[in-house]
């Protein structure tokens, strides 16, 4: 596997399909029906795929998820603007996730391997379970023994605490970044439920019920959003700061 001079991973199909936890066939099959874009041909014909492609390829999977038809995969990809980077459609795919309902699976060591898209090491499990992505299942059915080699997996989480093993930053570091991520947004969470309190106070209690579900996407992608940019400005106050120097 080479890099690219933006530092994206460049794959080769075989590649790629194993990163993303499908076929080489599937990738394909995409391709022809325009879901994803052609690969940049290297040398010797070889195409090579890059982060755009991994991340179209989880938004496809999530909407698959969320029980989207490939036609209506499609009409979705086909309304979003050209040229989005992979951080753009990962964002897309955030905003598709939130309002999915909560998966909890039980998998065997191998099945895991396999939703990740790639074998993992002991360390890695214990890092995954350290980010509550995955825990041990020391349930069983029909009274047998627990199954020590069975985890439950939160598959809405599973590929986003994959891609975290990646990052080069110490396990403390990342869950010390989860903790501050999940103390501001619960703040935020019920600042937000009591402003929809405030305001639908008078209304049926059906009338809330419908009136939350349609906001949910709404509020998501307004966090994301502002999320983005207030990183987006701390990052460069830091940079420019530390040029200084």
């Amino acid at each position: 596997m080479t890099t690219t001079d933006t530092e994206e991973p460049a794959l080769t199909i075989d590649e790629l399909a194993a990163r993303a936890g499908v076929t080489v066939r599937t990738v394909r099959f995409y391709g022809t029906r325009g879901l994803l874009p052609p690969p940049t041909i290297g040398p010797r014909r070889v195409g090579h795929y890059g982060g755009e492609h991994l991340a179209r390829l989880a938004l496809i999977e999530e909407l698959q998820h969320q029980g989207m038809t490939l036609a209506a995969i499609e009409r979705y990809l086909g309304q979003l603007p050209p040229g989005l980077s992979a951080h753009d459609l990962a964002l897309h795919r955030a905003v598709v996730a939130s309002w999915a309902p909560e998966t909890v699976e039980s998998l065997t060591r191998e099945e895991l391997g396999r939703r990740a898209g790639r074998p993992l090491t002991d360390d890695e499990v214990d890092r995954l379970t350290a980010m509550d992505v995955v825990a041990r299942d020391g349930a069983a059915p029909d009274g047998a023994a627990p199954d020590s080699d069975a985890y439950r997996v939160d598959a809405g989480l599973l590929r986003l605490g994959v891609e975290l093993l990646d990052v080069p930053f110490s396990p403390e570091t990342v869950l010390a970044a989860r903790a501050a991520l999940l103390e501001h947004s619960r703040a935020a969470a019920r600042d937000l439920s009591r402003l929809l309190r405030d305001a639908v106070a008078e209304r049926d209690a059906r009338d809330v019920r419908s009136l939350s579900a349609h906001m949910h996407p709404l509020v998501v992608q307004a966090l994301l959003t502002t999320f983005q940019r207030s990183l987006r400005e701390e990052l460069r106050e830091w940079l420019d700061g530390s040029g200084e120097d």
